[in-house]
């Protein structure tokens, strides 16, 4: 009515007490010098006006609105900042109701000022952005959009003023501004999705920029997590859909992008941000994100495969126990089959299939050793029972000679089984059971002691110490290593405990078997200083962990056998004879000091002095620095007596098993062991080959009626011979070794029947 009846009214002053009452009200809290700030008095009855009268809201906030927009054309900035004052102050005065009245007219007025050119009214709306997006409005909003606060606060967040401290004050501004749209649109299903990819697109890339190196972090980085990760903090069903969104934005675009998984750092420190931010329950999420985009990148160069493993070692290291997921597996079929790959790509020198881009030998070793490590910290995130089905699973990838015959070159099979057996060496380290049979069950230690006799030295040794690690359930290895001629074992504290039932069931059915290995092994031609270490902490963690008096017996009994074998009187250098006589010294040194009576260590410690000084060179701690240049005379001072020892022995605990010392340790290859020896996986291939060149050959015999007759005859004899033999193999395998061999002892005094033979055969394979 009042513009009706006085339409240019606004034209002037003259009317002024006839304007309606909230256009006073407003003109009133701005005061005559813009200095002053807000008229606080005239604010309060503006807000009273407004709470008494909201319906009135509307008016008062788009006038509000042109009162500002005039003063910004007039580049009165004062004004300006007082009119956004009071429209805070009114949007926090304001019932949740009425609130949608003035919150067009409040957005319109950020749109001005995020538009203007002035940074510190950039820095103005922001502000106020953030203290609207902290009120927890009731009532839904069906036509409010947030599409231009996303585009502008992330331009801001690009902003290259020429002015260091106002750049880093926008762009500070920026990253909160988009921290206040995530907060005002997660919670609110009638908003248009935050992580929709048009909106992702422009928020995470305006993050991730400022947490580059170049860039000044020190304010900005406390500021970031909250805005990534708002909606993942909350319980929901859009949680998986969010991280899944999240990763894929920040690795497939802007990292690939920007080539910066090569720096490595950058790209860890971005995945630490959202996984130090996210539930641990859905820390699996963000792995299998990476997973899948190291499979996708599977052809890029080994810089960026190696920096997405190493955000992964450090995602896994990040992760609670046993948060890998329900697929523990598939992480490590992803990890081996990666390192499979560069293998065959460090061989090749090239790493696509059209052999256009070139790789090097040590890009592809920096990406194995990375993916080894990375296997390791997965696999120290698993409890104790799924740690035994990664060990078995990596021990079933890895190619045993004439087994696993598809491997291309001998070179490639050879590099592969390294790598998986030091992948192998990862998992085994930090493996803790109070259970040897459930830590190296057949399955699992068969093919491996298979590998200790490879004639590969780098082999042999990863397998002796893949062996100490499972068996030293106490961690006494790292105290056996550095050991000299004449150790005392009490200064050693070494942790010992009584043998349990579990531990006596594996002796009974592993015990044999782990010896001859490692008899075997020790004669190896190519084994070097550290094998004979390795040999030695073996030996020394075994008469530690299975501590009885059987147990030592054995081993004093083989490492007698190791002194004496022909293999060392004849084939091997004279170092390797040293080697062996040095592992003998200190074996026998500890041994004699871990229960049996003190007449053996003092037999232990002559022979130890006459070597000191008749043949230092036997002794561990010289066999690096005195080889002797001439061929070994071994006399019987220097070495270590069974009939000694088996005096010392006697009147003891032990006694019940020292006689088995007189008798000589002979171990027998096996047909397994033979194949283990094979010099290379093409002896093993070709040996395949021939065998099925001869079964394809034509046979010139003519088959007859007769012909089918007799084969049908000795199928069924054939068939009973087998029942028998069967028989008798139970009965050897679960027979104690004293009965076998008196039995076979007595078989052998009389005439001898059918299966004497196979006795004898199945004996030296216990054996």
């Amino acid at each position: 009515l009042y513009n009706y009846i006085f339409p240019c009214a606004g034209l002037c002053g003259c009317c002024w007490a006839l304007r309606p009452r909230y256009k006073r009200l407003v003109d009133n809290i701005f005061p005559e010098d813009p200095e002053d700030g807000l008229v606080k008095a005239n604010m309060e009855k503006l807000t009273f006006f407004a709470l008494s009268a909201p319906e009135k809201l509307d008016r008062i906030a788009a006038y509000l609105s042109e009162r500002l927009t005039r003063e910004l054309n007039r580049h009165r900035y004062g004004y300006v900042s007082i009119a956004m004052e009071a429209m805070e102050q009114l949007l926090l005065a304001c019932h949740c109701q009425s609130i949608n009245l003035l919150v067009e007219s409040f957005l319109s007025t950020l749109r001005l000022l995020l538009e203007a050119e002035k940074p510190h009214l950039h820095i103005l709306a922001t502000n106020s952005f953030l203290k609207f997006a902290n009120i927890e409005e009731d009532t839904p909003s069906y036509h409010r959009s947030y599409d231009f606060f996303v585009s502008r606060f992330s331009e801001m967040c690009h902003s290259d003023h020429h002015d260091p401290n106002t750049k880093l004050k926008i762009r500070v501004s920026g990253i909160r501004g988009l921290q206040g749209v995530v907060r005002k649109t997660v919670d609110d299903e009638l908003q248009a999705n935050i992580w929709e990819p048009r909106h992702m697109e422009q928020i995470v890339p305006a993050l991730l920029v400022n947490l580059q190196p170049h860039v000044d972090k020190i304010r900005l980085k406390s500021r970031i997590p909250l805005v990534l990760v708002k909606q993942c903090s909350t319980e929901g069903p859009a949680e998986t859909h969010v991280v899944k969104k999240l990763c894929k934005t920040v690795a497939f675009r802007h990292l690939d992008s920007h080539s910066l998984w090569e720096g490595r750092g950058f790209a860890v420190r971005c995945f630490q941000i959202i996984m130090y931010s996210i539930q641990s329950q859905h820390s699996h999420l963000v792995i299998q994100q990476l997973l899948g985009h190291l499979d996708a990148n599977s052809r890029s160069p080994a810089s960026v495969r190696a920096g997405i493993v190493e955000v992964l070692s450090e995602a896994a290291v990040i992760e609670a126990a046993g948060s890998v997921g329900p697929t523990v597996l598939e992480v490590f079929n992803t990890l081996l089959r990666q390192l499979r790959q560069s293998v065959d790509y460090q061989l090749t020198g090239y790493y696509d299939n059209a052999r256009k881009h070139k790789t090097t030998s040590p890009e592809e070793k920096m990406l194995q050793d990375a993916v080894i490590k990375t296997i390791g910290s997965f696999a120290n995130t698993l409890p104790v029972y799924q740690r035994s089905e990664v060990m078995l699973f990596i021990m079933g990838r890895i190619p045993v000679p004439g087994i696993y015959p598809a491997l291309g070159s001998p070179n490639a099979g050879r590099m592969i089984q390294v790598m998986l057996l030091k992948s192998l060496l990862q998992v085994s380290e930090p493996y803790e059971s109070n259970n040897l049979l459930t830590a190296l069950p057949s399955s699992f230690l068969e093919p491996l002691l298979s590998f200790t006799l490879m004639e590969d030295p780098e082999i042999r040794l990863l397998v002796l110490s893949i062996l100490t690690s499972l068996i030293d359930r106490r961690h006494n290895a790292c105290r056996l290593i550095s050991t000299s001629a004449a150790f005392e074992v009490s200064a050693l504290e070494l942790k010992e405990d009584e043998c349990s039932r579990q531990d006596n069931l594996f002796i009974r059915k592993h015990a044999q078997r782990l010896y001859r290995h490692v008899f075997l092994a020790s004669k190896e031609e190519s084994s070097g200083h550290n094998h004979y270490r390795a040999l030695f902490t073996l030996l020394g963690v075994l008469g530690v962990e299975l501590a009885n008096e059987e147990v030592l017996v054995d081993l004093i009994r083989l490492v007698l056998a190791m002194q004496v074998s022909r293999v060392l009187q004849e084939n091997l250098s004279v170092f390797n004879r040293c080697g062996i006589h040095a592992v003998c010294s200190a074996s026998l040194n500890l041994l004699s000091q871990l229960g049996p009576p003190p007449a053996l260590r003092q037999h232990v410690a002559e022979v130890t002095e006459t070597r000191q000084k008749e043949a230092p060179y036997l002794l561990p701690d010289h066999i690096l620095f005195r080889i002797p240049e001439k061929e070994l005379k071994m006399d019987e001072a220097i070495l270590f007596k069974a009939s000694k020892i088996c005096e010392a022995l006697a009147g003891s605990s032990y006694s019940t098993h020292s006689e088995r010392i007189n008798t000589p340790y002979t171990p027998e290859l096996t047909d397994e062991d033979r194949l283990s020896r094979r010099k290379s996986i093409v002896d093993a291939v070709s040996l395949q080959m021939d065998m099925e060149l001869n079964c394809c050959k034509p046979q010139s015999e003519q088959i007859t009626f007769e012909t089918l007759k007799s084969a049908v005859d000795d199928r069924g004899i054939a068939e009973e011979e087998e029942r028998k033999r069967m028989q008798l193999v139970e009965r050897f395998q679960t027979a104690p070794f004293e009965e076998i061999a008196a039995h076979c002892g007595a078989r052998v005094r009389t005439e001898p029947q059918p299966g004497v033979f196979f006795f004898h055969k199945v004996l030296k394979h216990q054996i």
